[in-house]
């Protein structure tokens, strides 16, 4: 796909970059299209970098070509990231002072655009007029989020991650994905068990990857139920507001359980990414405990199998794809353990990633190596937790339809 990428000038401009290699590194044909301004905050040597073209800001280059025309004529999406406020001004009145305004006059792709400005520039009146208008003319508006601003100040006006510029733009281009008509069912997060009234024993599962997964599925045509245990601040945002998810938030392994084995019943596939506690304490206290009452001994007893009771209970067709963060020491230890694995729980796939102070929990890359019931590698992805999610989704997408195929009626009825 041919896509015209606009940067504008404001500070989130360097989360642009991302976006960029996120659409080359799936395949797109990407070209940039910086304003005179971004380029005080992105240097033109980084974006011919990563996108792979010349770029120019002048109409006046390559004009034997028409390349001020031709980039607009041959979009197939334009999205502009960051939007400034100035920006949004200039593509409601059809001003087109700059290369990047001549494209946005010259095309009729689908045009996405993620605003990013200071909250009272985005509540001003005649922002939200603009923002109105463009939204009459069919441009797609992506975000703002809430949150921290340059200089301290918080508010709407923060531009929304890449990932999520990406998913919702290429939505908007592949409205029918490969997941259209499945319901399905993700959990993510870290389970907490209590100690007492302050404390318990958790993980450091930041809930990113599980976030990565529903959004992919949502975004391929799919119907999601997001189970959330403990995530980090910020992390379901964009879930949340996907019209395609629904997200549910718990606690504890026990709650955890009863929420999935209900989702579970109406669900396609069901992928348990969540990071669940295997123990919990056997007696929780109903006070604080403290220090003067000596140091605690905790009975720990076991939690139930999650993962193994939703095998047991699936029904005809249903596809159960579960997760293993495992520490190893190098890549044989690590496809041994998780084919162990695979073999205890009976999934249709497992999803091993390894973990360490470093690695997998509170990280925006992940390594997923994807085992079927064989034990076979069909999938080892190594990247941001998006990309994992997607390479994720095709090897579930391959085996729900072999289960489904399975088990479908034969069209040969006995006389």
């Amino acid at each position: 796909m041919f896509v015209v990428v606009g940067v504008t000038g404001g500070i989130a401009a360097y989360k642009t970059v991302h976006l960029v290699r996120a659409l080359v590194t799936n395949g797109h044909e990407v070209h940039v299209v910086p304003t005179e301004d971004a380029l005080r905050f992105v240097g033109t040597t980084t974006w011919e970098a990563v996108s792979r073209h010349p770029v120019t800001t002048s109409v006046h280059d390559e004009v034997a070509e028409v390349r001020h025309v031709a980039l607009g004529t041959r979009a197939d999406l334009v999205i502009v990231a960051p939007a400034t406020a100035n920006t949004l001004a200039k593509m409601a009145a059809g001003i087109a002072d700059g290369l990047l305004g001549v494209t946005l006059l010259a095309t009729t792709a689908p045009v996405v655009v993620a605003p990013a400005m200071h909250t009272a520039m985005w509540e001003h009146a005649a922002t939200q007029a603009n923002i109105a208008t463009l939204r009459d003319r069919g441009v797609h508006i992506v975000g703002p989020a809430d949150g921290p601003l340059t200089g301290g100040d918080s508010g709407p006006g923060r531009m929304v991650e890449p990932d999520e510029i990406v998913a919702a733009a290429l939505a908007v281009v592949q409205p029918h994905g490969d997941l259209a008509g499945l319901t399905v069912t993700v959990t993510t997060g870290g389970t907490r068990e209590p100690i007492d009234p302050v404390r318990y024993l958790g993980n450091r599962s930041s809930g990113r990857q599980g976030a990565a997964v529903a959004l992919a599925a949502a975004d391929r045509g799919a119907t999601v139920t997001l189970i959330a245990a403990h995530v980090d601040d910020g992390v379901l945002d964009a879930a949340s507001r996907h019209t395609a998810i629904t997200v549910h938030r718990v606690s504890s392994t026990a709650e955890l359980k009863a929420a999935t084995d209900a989702a579970a019943a109406a669900s396609d596939v069901i992928v348990m990414v969540a990071a669940v506690a295997d123990y919990r304490v056997a007696g929780v206290s109903d006070h604080k405990l403290r220090k003067e009452d000596g140091a605690p001994r905790l009975e720990l007893v076991e939690n139930p199998d999650i993962l193994a009771g939703l095998v047991e209970a699936r029904h005809a067709g249903q596809t159960v794809v579960g997760f293993a963060a495992e520490t190893a020491a190098d890549d044989g230890e690590l496809l041994e353990r998780g084919r162990a694995k695979r073999t205890r729980k009976g999934v249709d796939l497992l999803a091993v990633n390894r973990v360490g102070w470093e690695a997998g929990f509170e990280s925006g890359t992940n390594r997923l190596v994807v085992l079927d019931t064989a034990g076979a590698v069909v999938a080892d992805v190594d990247g941001s937790k998006r990309e994992a999610a997607e390479a994720l989704w095709d090897a579930a997408l391959a085996v729900h339809a072999g289960r489904v195929g399975a088990h479908r009626p034969s069209d040969q009825s006995a006389d």
